[in-house]
This record gives C-alpha cells, sequence and structure tokens, in this order.
C-alpha cells in the first residue's frame, strides 16, 4: 500500500453526516489540481474522486446525526473516530495485510489544536499498524491528504443530494445558509418537530425550534409576541463540543 491520507468533510453543517476518508495512492499518479477540497469546484471535485479511486485505494468512513447528538461524544472524539474508522476501511481494502513490524505512513489533517495528540488518538482508534503523522492545513501540503478531503467532501455532497431527493431543496446544510435556515424553519411549522436529517444538538436546531414555539404561543397574546434575531451562527454541543461561529466559508 502506498503513503495515504486522511480528512473529513462535514464537521459543521446542521444537517447531515459527517464523512472522512482515506486515500492510499502515489502521489505522482494524482491530477496536478488535487488540492483542499473547498478550493475547488462541485463538478471538478468529482472528476477528481473518480480518478482517484481509479489510481489508488479509498477507504470511507460516516457518522450519521444520531451519533453526533449522542450526549455522551463530542466533536473532537467523532472526528478522531472519523478519521480511524476510515483508515480501517482503506486497511479492508487492501490485497496485502500491514506488517505489524513495520508500520505504514500516513498524514491526516488535525482535527484538534493539538496536533499531536489528534495523530495518537486516530493511532490509538485503529487497529492495525500505522504511524500517523496530523498537521494542520494537511490537505494543502500533502496531495494524499488533499485527495482524501475531494473523496470526503464529494461523499457528503452526494449525501446532501440524497436528503434534497427526500426533502426538497435544503440547501447545503449549513447553518449560515439562508436556503437551509427557511428548510428548517418551514419543516418545524409544518411538522412541528425537526427533520431526522438535522444534529437536534446544534443551537440553530435549538433556536429554530424555539422560533415556532414562540410563534405559537404569539397567537394568544395581545402584542403578538417577539423573537430576538441574531447576526452570528454559534454552534455549541451542550458538552462544549460544538462550533464556534459556523459560516459557510470555513468548510
Amino acid at each position: 500500500m502506498h503513503e495515504f491520507g486522511v480528512d473529513e468533510a462535514g464537521k459543521g453543517p446542521v444537517l447531515g453526516s459527517m464523512f472522512a476518508a482515506a486515500v492510499a495512492v502515489d502521489p505522482a499518479e494524482l491530477p496536478d489540481d488535487v488540492d483542499d477540497s473547498k478550493e475547488i469546484a462541485p463538478e471538478r471535485r468529482r472528476e477528481l474522486a473518480a480518478t482517484i479511486r481509479e489510481v489508488g485505494t479509498v477507504g470511507v468512513a460516516e457518522v450519521p446525526v444520531d451519533r453526533i447528538d449522542d450526549e455522551e461524544t463530542d466533536m473532537n472524539s467523532l472526528t478522531v473516530a472519523a478519521h480511524a474508522e476510515a483508515v480501517e476501511a482503506l486497511v479492508a481494502a487492501t490485497d496485502e495485510p500491514l506488517d505489524p513490524e513495520d508500520p505504514h505512513p500516513g498524514y491526516v489533517d488535525a482535527g484538534d489544536t493539538n496536533a499531536v495528540r489528534f495523530e495518537r488518538r486516530v493511532e490509538d482508534g485503529v487497529d492495525a499498524a500505522v504511524d500517523l503523522r496530523a498537521e494542520h492545513g494537511a490537505d494543502e501540503t500533502y496531495d494524499v491528504v488533499g485527495a482524501a478531503s475531494v473523496v470526503a467532501k464529494v461523499a457528503r455532497d452526494a449525501h446532501i443530494d440524497r436528503l434534497a431527493d427526500e426533502y426538497g431543496e435544503v440547501g447545503s446544510g449549513y447553518p449560515g445558509d439562508t436556503t437551509t435556515r427557511d428548510f428548517l424553519e418551514s419543516y418545524v411549522a409544518d411538522h412541528e418537530e425537526l427533520p431526522a436529517c438535522a444534529r437536534e444538538s446544534w443551537q440553530t436546531s435549538k433556536d429554530v425550534l424555539a422560533a415556532a414555539s414562540q410563534a405559537s404561543l404569539g397567537e394568544f397574546e395581545p402584542d403578538g409576541g417577539t423573537v430576538g434575531d441574531s447576526d452570528e451562527e454559534t454552534e455549541v454541543r451542550p458538552d462544549g463540543g460544538g462550533l464556534e461561529r459556523t459560516t459557510l466559508d470555513d468548510f
């Protein structure tokens, strides 16, 4: 197996799953424009992902909404788990087992302020002989991590497309997306609950539910009731494991 890279997509959205991908490939076989997936147009990302799967070996892991909302975990731990599960899927897809006496090198995009801590946690979560190096911005430094970023983002995009097929237009799924907010508000107004694809632990979801409740109460108040607005998006899990000031440009 060639050296591999790992990255995730969909950590910050209020809708849908988070995905992580691990890609093992000879960097010389990758297209020249493989980079951080956020810098690549969606159509080109899909083309690159197809090429990456042709020239390399890929493992993908999905962390669904119910795991994200679990009060017993937090986003740092879930990101570690996603990276580790993607590496496990990659190892399972290879033709030969890894030599426990010769740990296989890989690079991961650090999902923690402490990159060394993150790489050690991912290594501990992988039941295979790997030697990881985590760095911030690794998707821009290492082509194999850029390739993993592309594959993960394409998996996330396909997931959002499936949600749109089920629910109608949902936008990008990020709190700063007006279409996403409109979808959530409309769904809650019609069904008096969040859609199954929404992360209940995200502040955006709580705000939409609170606003709907307040609006309902306002129907019976002389002044119609009022709901305050905010210019910022703040995503904070009850355990502090969320993301602060999430915007479309952050991911």
